[in-house]
């Protein structure tokens, strides 16, 4: 069943780190069947209940999967490989549409901003021992997070938004805890709850945020934490208004135990207001990444949030990392202090981008959704044929798969650098592929 390799351990922990290890180097090959809990509990000399533990925590952790009395077996795809590897090929010839990045031509020049950084750093070299948050990225970060309604609370930097959400469930979770996660939501997300050995109770989107009702059901299941995007939600474009952002504060108003995160990555790419959560759980998050406005590559992000969970999150990753180079936060300040981004007029570029696409697919009679950030999200009854259509048509889209979980299927098509003269065209693809049949062309 197991080849030559033996699984090892005495308590249910190294157990299920026995099989992880296997499974990472290749000794345990996805399909692979594990042995029934019985069997391996005697070989252990251990109680059963012991590796019943060990396998739930596996499956948690998305490494291996049970299929009633046919048993547990590895993954496939374990969790820990990764929803990227769910993607469009995308040959030479046709259009990626698929990629989720912002426009090149839109990001700043960051030449200026690095070699004024450097060039304080060749004076004033920073040491160790030295505060780890520039104090005038703090004070800039402080001042726009204040604009925008976000409470008060110590600031901490991290290297962009994902790297701030895995530090803060690990600063209050244990594994097998639940977390509440936007369906469709965030591949990258979606990889990082269970392989942090948590569970993930999903909660439906619309245009305006999470919806109410999932979130309500979640919480009161036990849910331990929520993960939200207030702009700009990927894959589908929601943006949180005022209404919904009332109605889920009232919600969380009755669980204030509730870890609550906030991403707020759309800042500076987005022209909708914004409408915090924070303010009414005993513990909160709130992160903003420059990586959309300012270039994928400036791994930064800001983190407000209580005190307890800043400075968790803050002496943790001085045990790690240590800081986020202080050139890198001296050069996003220039940027800020600068002004070398025209915030409002990126946003609108996007916006006229979305709305174009989603225009042309209303008259074709395809529903599509869009109100913040670089993507559109579009329903389909075969994602699968749907991609590979496309595929065929000449454009490649970013396959459901990469974002769901029990959520309806769809494709998503980032508007980041999509012509005027490609919407008609990527219009009709799409129609005729999302469809269950041939369909004319628009006149």
């Amino acid at each position: 069943m197991l080849g030559e390799y033996r699984i090892e351990g005495r308590r249910a922990a190294e157990i299920a780190a026995s099989v992880e290890r296997a499974v990472g180097a290749g000794e345990l090959e996805p399909g692979q069947l594990l042995p029934p809990m019985r069997e391996l509990a005697a070989e252990l000399s251990v109680n059963p209940n012991t590796v019943a533990a060990a396998y739930r925590t596996l499956r948690e952790r998305g490494v291996i999967e049970t299929a009633g009395r046919r048993g547990s077996r590895v993954r496939s795809k374990p969790a820990t490989t990764g929803r990227e590897y769910i993607r469009v090929e995308v040959p030479e010839g046709v259009r990626n549409v698929a990629n989720g990045n912002p426009d090149p031509a839109l990001l700043p020049p960051l030449g200026p901003a690095f070699a004024a950084a450097a060039e304080r750093g060749d004076r004033e070299p920073v040491l160790y021992g030295e505060p780890t948050v520039d104090p005038e990225l703090a004070r800039l970060a402080r001042g726009a997070l204040d604009a925008d309604g976000v409470p008060d609370g110590p600031l901490a930097v991290a290297s962009g938004s994902l790297d701030v959400i895995e530090r803060v469930l690990a600063a209050h979770l244990r594994p097998g805890d639940t977390v509440a996660v936007e369906d469709p939501g965030w591949g990258s997300l979606l990889d990082l709850v269970p392989a942090l050995g948590l569970r993930m109770a999903p909660m439906g989107v619309d245009d305006e945020g999470p919806l109410v009702d999932d979130v309500r059901r979640a919480l009161a299941s036990g849910a331990r934490a929520l993960i939200v995007t207030d702009r700009a939600q990927n894959p589908t474009g929601a943006a949180v208004t005022a209404t919904r952002a009332r109605a889920l504060r009232a919600v969380l108003k009755d669980h204030p135990d509730t870890l609550l995160i906030e991403d707020d990555h759309g800042h500076g790419i987005v022209d909708l207001p914004l409408h915090p959560l924070a303010g009414v759980t005993h513990h909160w998050a709130f992160v903003r990444s420059v990586a959309k406005a300012y270039g994928p590559d400036l791994r930064l992000a800001v983190l407000t949030g209580d005190e307890v969970t800043v400075d968790r999150v803050g002496g943790r990753h001085r045990l790690g990392p240590g800081w986020v180079s202080l050139i890198t936060q001296r050069a996003v300040v220039h940027l800020w202090a600068d002004g070398v981004l025209d915030t409002t007029e990126v946003a609108a570029v996007y916006r006229r981008r979305r709305d174009r696409l989603i225009d042309a697919l209303a008259e074709r009679g395809v529903e599509a959704h869009g109100r913040s950030g670089l993507n559109v999200w579009i329903p389909v009854p075969d994602e699968t044929g749907a991609v590979a259509r496309l595929l065929h048509a000449g454009w490649a889209v970013a396959p459901g798969a990469r974002f769901r979980m029990s959520a309806p299927q769809g494709i998503r098509v980032t508007v980041a650098t999509l012509k005027d003269t490609e919407v008609a065209p990527l219009a009709d693809a799409v129609a005729r592929a999302s469809g269950p049949g041939p369909t004319r062309d628009h006149v």
